[in-house]
């Protein structure tokens, strides 16, 4: 039960006065007050309400101990004292429960009610404050002292604010639907200021911690402004609210409008061959599950009624319905939560991929920093390296790391700029781009979209491709990509953009400019016999029907497969070689013959064929060879530079299907021995009178770059000089007309070829070091590294004594 219910003020009025009006003197109240000598007061706690002085006001109770006080103190003619609850919703409240600063009143009349309440009719007189509890039972006792008002120095001031304050309250009851009109008759006949004050005060709409510092405010021009200042906050309020109600009603109007004017709409293309209102009611249904833009929502209403005025047998609707299913299916504002837990996502690369330290690292900091951020405006990775590293795989792990929908988009052999950025919807057939199907099938917008092959991407009659990718792959141009069969803006900033390539001649300068590269170099020997014992042999006996003990393979057995059958940066090839294994083992099960389980290396050698020469020396055993360290798109390999001397009238002839660069490099070297040939120990009349040919196995592969210039002539001199080059010794290196060596790019995949060679010892030029040093020490603990300078300092490391 309550203390005291919400009141109207209609209620009071119509009540209480005509109460008053008909039974009671006023007057003779003011005389009982003044006469009485009563020195304990019943206390009445009051819930969600304020008395204040000179103010007539109902008060319904229900607690047994209320309606005792109201009734013991009306038959005594006793004053209570009316106090607030600091918290309403306690039903028994204690000393500490209530504010001692109240208003002193007298009961007017009490009214029972049918349920067992009863509602009081008080009259406020004066504001007191409590001295002391004397007693708790049945109800609150206590001694009181009676507070002054403190009346207000400047008078007219006083009037004038008060005029306001009545002003404003007039103008709120206007506002206020919820206000009977009655009110503003109240207001209106009260003539003394201090009632009228304490009138607004008690029946305002403010909190009751409010009021209450208005009751124990003794300064009344100090109360006067506080209740004017909030009575200016309740009527920007009451103007806001009746703004808003008035605006939307506007909008009911014109929503109904539009609702009749559509009716009519499909009455009519139902006269005129089906209405196509299944396929609107389809397409709004599916928008109100969206949530998107206000531009998102006028542009799809534009198109809805498009679809609407048209005839469901021309060409045009489909097109347009295709549109409207499209731009339905988009996840405008959908979004999966991310998940920036670094030691979570580095668990997930370390099981997905073994070795690639530096790469793994380089993309939790990357994902830290987007956590830090929380936004993805950072530089889009681009992952470059040989085929069968595990680019693609480390796209998808990042995904499983953050949480987020995997897409890949394979964009090899693209040549169509409406690939990427679409077709016009008018066109027969169109579509959009592949950046936006793929968000619409990843179902969410931040997406990771692996682009991958980006260094494939080709250019046609139709457009750049690599042009389109421009603004797709911009952190500062993406928050409105663009799309043709869109026609609108669509926001790409939260996507987050992996590329991969083998190559990067290839790219665009300024598509480049907008990546991040991370160069991902290949594998060492020791790194593919971990990654197939931990993935390829237990994939491989899991894609051909096999158990884990259907065929094993040691240590011993993956070096042999490595070095004998492969060839290779990556583990692609590694794969195929243990898928074929694996096919032989199911063969021989499904034949149900006896097989050896531990595949020895004889067997390996039967089931995937001849193996490649092991030994290098067997080919360079010879004058005139030498082993050179060349860099491919699918990583480092080796190439043989041979020449040969015969007699003519010293010309040189080039073959091996070489570029520019490299029948240049051969030219100098041959010009500098020319220059030197007496510190080199090579007489005139050889270099005159002798011819050399020079020539690069393999003859069908086109070849050219610098970094066989030091080879050349190492192998020009050893044929002059007829020495043979170091066995297991390989150079890389560019020259110049004077015999300075030169640095060139792709150490790290040149040395890794070394090693898978079998090479010992490698020439570099010193300014090379720093390369060398940034790759790990494990990868070349076999491999010993000679740094020079000159062209005199390779011959000497180079040729046999």
């Amino acid at each position: 039960m309550t203390e005291f219910e919400d009141i109207s003020l209609e209620e009071m009025i119509s009540d209480g006065f005509d109460i008053v009006a008909e039974e009671i003197n006023l007057s003779d109240l003011s005389e009982t007050e003044k006469n009485s000598g009563q020195k304990i007061f019943p206390i009445l706690p009051v819930r969600n309400m304020v008395m204040f002085p000179n103010v007539v006001i109902p008060i319904t109770a229900g607690r047994k101990t209320s309606i005792q006080l109201l009734e013991e103190a009306q038959k005594n003619g006793d004053f209570i004292g009316i106090v607030s609850q600091k918290n309403s919703d306690l039903e028994q409240p204690s000393e500490k429960d209530i504010y001692l600063v109240g208003t002193l009143a007298k009961i007017i009349k009490i009214i029972k009610l049918p349920e067992g309440n009863i509602t009081a009719i008080t009259k406020g007189f004066h504001r007191f404050k409590v001295k002391k509890i004397v007693a708790t039972q049945p109800y609150f006792k206590a001694e009181i002292s009676k507070l002054k008002d403190s009346r207000p120095k400047n008078k007219e001031e006083y009037e004038a604010l008060l005029e306001n304050v009545k002003d404003l309250a007039l103008k709120i009851i206007d506002l206020d639907p919820n206000i009977p009109n009655a009110a503003n008759f109240a207001i209106k006949n009260i003539n003394n200021n201090d009632d009228l004050l304490n009138f607004i005060c008690t029946n305002a709409n403010f909190p009751s911690s409010e009021k209450q510092k208005l009751l124990e405010e003794k300064n009344l021009m100090e109360r006067a402004n506080k209740c004017y200042e909030m009575m200016h906050e309740d009527f920007r309020k009451l103007e806001l609210r009746n703004q808003i109600h008035q605006k939307t009603s506007k909008d009911l109007d014109k929503q109904q409008r539009e609702y009749f004017l559509n009716q009519q709409i499909r009455t009519i293309q139902e006269e005129l061959g089906g209405g196509p209102e299944s396929d609107v009611e389809e397409l709004i249904t599916k928008a109100r599950k969206k949530s998107w833009s206000e531009e998102v929502e006028e542009h799809f209403q534009k198109e809805i009624n498009r679809l609407q005025r048209q005839n469901p047998n021309s060409p045009d609707y489909n097109v347009q319905r295709n549109y409207l299913d499209f731009f339905t299916d988009l996840p405008w504002d959908t979004f999966t939560k991310d998940t920036f837990d670094i030691q979570r996502a580095q668990k997930i690369l370390d099981k997905a991929h073994f070795g690639l330290e530096d790469i793994k690292k380089r993309i939790l900091e990357h994902m830290a920093v987007l956590k830090l951020k929380n936004n993805m405006k950072s530089p889009i990775l681009l992952l470059v390296g040989p085929p069968g590293v595990g680019k693609t795989s480390l796209g998808k792990s990042v995904a499983d790391a953050l949480g987020r929908k995997y897409v890949r988009v394979s964009l090899g052999g693209l040549h169509d700029e409406s690939e990427i950025r679409g077709h016009r919807k008018t066109y027969i057939g169109a579509m959009a781009g592949r950046i936006l199907q793929s968000i619409k099938k990843s179902g969410t917008s931040n997406p990771v979209i692996v682009l991958d092959e980006i260094d494939k991407v080709g250019k046609g009659m139709h457009g750049d491709p690599s042009s389109a990718l421009l603004e797709v792959l911009d952190p500062e141009q993406n928050k409105s990509f663009y799309d043709n069969f869109l026609e609108m803006g669509y926001d790409l900033s939260k996507v987050m953009f992996i590329a991969t390539a083998n190559s990067l001649s290839t790219i665009q300068t300024p598509l480049l400019d907008r990546m991040e590269v991370i160069q991902i170099t290949g594998y060492t020997l020791e790194e593919k016999i971990e990654i197939a014992k931990r993935h390829l042999i237990k994939k491989q006996q899991e894609e051909n029907g096999l158990d884990s003990k259907s065929f094993k393979l040691g240590n011993i057995e993956l070096k042999h497969i490595i070095e004998a059958h492969t060839s290779e940066s990556g583990v692609r090839t590694l794969e195929k070689r243990l898928a074929a294994i694996a096919r032989w083992v199911a063969l021989q099960t499904a034949l149900v013959k006896e097989y050896n389980p531990k595949i020895s290396v004889e067997k390996i050698d039967e089931i995937l064929g001849v193996p490649r020469p092991k030994s290098l020396a067997e080919l360079t055993d010879v004058p005139g060879v030498v082993t050179g360290l060349a860099w491919t798109s699918v990583g480092g390999d080796i190439l043989f530079i041979e020449s040969i001397i015969s007699n003519g009238k010293g010309a040189l002839t080039m073959t091996g299907n070489l570029g520019t660069v490299m029948k240049e490099s051969a030219t100098i070297a041959l010009e500098y021995i020319k220059a030197k040939h007496d510190v080199l120990g090579i007489s005139q009349d050889d270099i005159e009178k002798k011819n050399i040919h020079v020539h690069v196995p393999e003859g069908a592969t086109p070849k050219d770059g610098p970094s066989a210039g030091i080879a050349m002539l190492t192998s020009m001199v050893s044929s002059f000089k007829n020495k043979k080059v170091k066995p297991h010794l390989a150079m890389t290196g560019e020259i110049t007309l004077r015999g300075k060596v030169l640095p060139v790019g792709g150490i790290k995949e040149k040395l890794l070829a070394a090693t898978r060679a079998g090479i010992k010892e490698v020439i570099l030029c010193e300014a090379n070091r720093k390369d060398v040093e940034e790759i790990k020490k494990d990868y070349l603990k076999n491999l010993n590294v000679h740094y020079v300078n000159w062209m005199r300092e390779v011959l000497e490391l180079a040729l046999e004594k």
